[in-house]
């Protein structure tokens, strides 16, 4: 597969396409990784976790970001945001569905937009304070004043670090009723939660007074404590874990080892006297990484001999091709991974890519067929539509391949660029056609950026 630009929750921003079938994107301060199979395996093990809160598993994305730290956040909208170290720590599916479900407690109690509720009390108290503070200190006593001032800092933090734990216990009681409506034991979320105490353990984390009114989070041993309390007394808690669900665990939690970690580091994870599926899959990447082609089409082959149809080990060994300068070699494996996926738009994009790779103009027609089924399904996926800009500027179509060329720089945030190309395209489209339209849309609303950003400045 290849770069496709993060989800917008996170804006639109690419980087150059990269060497492996994850890709990343810079996102503000993170990285968005997005890989198929990673995202296959996070909508299944979150599905019956979001209907179970009443929510469609459609419309709830999960986000990958490069993150070493342990951590999930939403951020507005329904969209979680997981960080790779969260993978790495976890040693399980089921611990992660423990962070969905207390993730999907804010969604679904509205934290994130209900932030105010917190932060305006606290803001009250502070002005108050200042008010109090200047007028003590206009009656002649400058001390006094300076002490209300911070008596009210100090009142109006604690109010809303309230709020702030309030909320962090209701996720918690929300995650407890999600997994048991779903069906899946809490032993996860427990389990995760006591990595967690002994990370404070490990850095040195007391608790005391001071610490508990200073965190945003219920101490984590009071938390551990009522969940599995309330886990012990649900009827899904000695229920075993989906072992088809952790074996596709274990291999992306494996796939982002191989991806990330520096190869000397992935190879002593993962030796060579491993022989499964998660180490064959980290392996190839970090032969790959080291330019050693041979070596990491021996793992995917390796992986094919296990199963043939293995969609991801298919579109592994296409993407080491493509990228070894073998595009016509790698045809074949992205074509059966296409198929087999059923069109899944990142593993589309990289055979597109492929396709324009031969440099043969009998390949173009099917690169635009498989490209504009990729960003129909998938519109956020900027290096898609600049491949799609390819076919068109190829076939004479300069139109239509301005108007990609807009729908990739609208991704990447390339504002005044997107709106000219946009502009450039609906000026030369038929009018009233859908391109036309979308043309205008595109130019209007990085227009509309624009003139935000201007005036925020």
């Amino acid at each position: 597969m290849n770069l496709t630009a993060p989800l917008r929750h996170f804006g639109r921003l690419v980087a150059p396409p990269l060497l492996l079938a994850l890709s990343v994107v810079p996102a503000a301060a993170q990285s968005v990784l997005r890989d198929a199979e990673t995202e296959a395996l996070f909508h299944d093990i979150a599905a019956p976790i979001v209907a179970a809160g009443g929510l469609d598993p459609k419309a709830v994305d999960l986000i990958l970001l490069n993150d070493p730290s342990i951590n999930a956040f939403v951020a507005g909208g329904q969209a979680i945001y997981i960080h790779s170290g969260l993978i790495s720590a976890a040693d399980n599916a089921q611990e992660v569905q423990g962070v969905i479900a207390h993730e999907l407690g804010h969604i679904t109690g509205g934290h994130v937009i209900r932030g105010d509720e917190g932060g305006k009390p606290a803001t009250g108290i502070t002005l108050l304070s200042l008010l109090l503070g200047a007028a003590a200190a206009a009656a002649g006593s400058a001390d006094a004043g300076m002490g209300i001032f911070m008596a009210g800092q100090q009142a109006a933090l604690g109010k809303y670090l309230a709020f702030s734990r309030a909320q962090e216990s209701s996720a918690d009681a929300a995650s407890v009723t999600f997994l048991s409506k779903a069906g899946i034991s809490g032993r996860g979320s427990v389990d995760f939660f006591k990595k967690l105490q002994s990370q404070e353990f490990r850095y040195g984390f007391k608790r005391d007074a001071d610490a508990e009114f200073y965190s945003t989070h219920p101490m984590t041993a009071d938390r551990l404590a009522t969940l599995q309390d309330s886990f012990e007394h649900d009827p899904a808690w000695n229920k075993p874990a989906d072992p088809a669900l952790q074996a596709r665990f274990l291999r992306v939690k494996a796939k982002l080892v191989g991806y990330l970690a520096e190869p000397a580091a992935t190879l002593a994870a993962y030796p060579e006297t491993m022989t499964d599926a998660p180490a064959r899959m980290a392996r190839a990447y970090a032969f790959h990484k080291e330019a050693l082609m041979d070596k990491a089409l021996a793992e995917t082959a390796a992986l094919l001999a296990m199963d043939p149809n293995d969609p991801y080990a298919l579109e592994l060994e296409g993407q080491v091709l493509l990228e070894s300068g073998r595009p016509r070699d790698a045809l074949e494996p992205l074509r059966r991974a296409t198929a087999l996926t059923q069109n899944t738009p990142l593993i589309a994009t990289t055979l597109g890519h492929a396709l324009l790779a031969t440099e043969d103009k009998a390949n173009f027609a099917e690169a635009e067929r498989v490209l504009k089924t990729a960003v129909a399904r998938d519109r956020d996926n900027p290096f898609a539509w600049y491949q799609l800009g390819v076919v068109y500027e190829a076939q004479g179509d300069t139109p239509r391949a301005r108007l990609a060329s807009a729908e990739q720089q609208l991704d990447e945030m390339k504002l005044p660029e997107a709106m000219q190309n946009a502009e450039a395209a609906e000026g030369a489209l038929p009018k009233g056609s859908p391109d036309w339209l979308r043309a205008q849309d595109i130019a209007m609303s990085a227009r509309a950026m624009i003139e935000r950003a201007r005036k925020s400045r």
